[in-house]
């Protein structure tokens, strides 16, 4: 989404320099605080670009608040433009900037749009302000793996069902080769003319080549296989971990479960909108067939570290987490879910 060059960390490799971390700056308390430039960033998004028929106030309009992305922008300026498109556009970006501004941090502007009552945003919104604090919270990390398991909170994943393996690669990458190959401009005129291509395949990361991810980590092109049992799915225990605690200041533990083996089970989240159905209809006592309960890749127990955080009820006994795919093979995960649904003593 955003330009500007990540900056290395103690010598470790650089990853994810498209989430625009490189322009935002480190408060005292550790949050990523709202600089100018990362507003700007957002002007260079594809939607926002003029195309052929954009009028002389739509492009002098946008040019203005690229060089000053927080300048004020009356409703006379906006009449001038003359594409109602390009109109919505700005609006958006308006209200987006006004709001990141007024929460002076990107965390708290991420938890204050997942909660309840908050003004509608596109949720490629939500995805690049996740993309942005999982990069300063891993910021740290050396493991490939982890890394490329931290895409699921941000990056929507294809699930492949393959010989007993759970492969999951990124949806608009997915799209992106069955429609040229891989190959861009020249892939797409292939397909058109339905002249046959090489097939591409994309490199499954393991502890073998894990270091292909450090040049590729922008082009989300690698895939992992998130078997019970497997690095991708510590890694991606050990990130929910770190996001809980960098948004709720709360210490958990998060252990991968084969099932949910529970006489006394009181709390469930579930990680997207699949997961979080078949864990209500279980937690109260329903009848969910095989099938449905095989749209569940991960199981997870959460535990607070200081259970005195925790409502009463609930000291003693874990939260049971879930992640699922659709019926159509996806993974959309929801990470605001965690952050809004933890029994947390201070919310009862």
């Amino acid at each position: 989404m955003m330009t500007g060059e990540a900056t290395s960390q103690e010598g470790r490799e650089t990853f994810w320099a498209a989430s625009g971390y490189s322009l935002l700056a480190e408060d005292d308390a550790g949050r990523l605080a709202v600089t100018p430039e990362f507003v700007s960033a957002w002007l260079h998004r594809p939607e926002m670009q003029p195309i052929e028929t954009s009028c002389d106030a739509e492009i002098a309009l946008l040019e203005q608040l690229k060089a000053d992305p927080l300048r004020d922008v009356s409703d006379a300026e906006l009449a001038h433009v003359s594409d109602a498109d390009a109109v919505d556009n700005f609006r958006v970006f308006l209200a987006f900037r006004d709001h990141l501004t007024a929460a002076r941090t990107v965390e708290a502007a991420y938890v204050a749009l997942t909660s309840a009552g908050a003004p509608a945003m596109p949720a490629i919104f939500l995805d690049q302000l996740v993309h942005v604090i999982l990069r300063h919270v891993l910021r740290t990390c050396s493991d490939p793996i982890r890394l490329r398991a931290s895409e699921i909170f941000f990056r929507e994943q294809n699930v492949s069902l393959d010989d007993g393996r759970v492969m999951l690669a990124d949806t608009e990458v997915v799209e992106l080769y069955a429609r040229n190959g891989g190959l861009g401009s020249l892939g797409q005129l292939l397909a058109e003319s339905g002249t046959p291509q090489k097939q591409v395949e994309l490199d499954v990361l393991a502890e073998e080549n894990a270091a292909i991810y450090w040049g590729r980590s922008d082009s989300f092109d690698t895939v992992i296989d998130f078997r019970f049992g497997l690095p991708s799915v510590d890694g991606f225990a050990r990130t929910l971990e770190a996001f809980t605690r960098h948004l709720t200041g709360h210490d958990v533990r998060v252990t991968p479960q084969r099932q949910i083996d529970d006489e006394d089970w009181r709390w469930h989240v579930g990680l997207d909108p699949t997961s979080n159905g078949i864990l209500n209809r279980l937690y109260e006592g329903a009848d969910v067939p095989l099938e449905e309960r095989a749209l569940l890749l991960g199981l997870f127990d959460l535990r607070f570290v200081d259970e005195a955080a925790v409502i009463e009820r609930l000291r003693g006994h874990p939260v049971h987490l879930a992640l699922g795919m659709s019926a159509e093979k996806r993974v959309r995960m929801k990470p605001h879910n965690i952050l809004h649904n933890l029994p947390l003593a201070a919310a009862s």
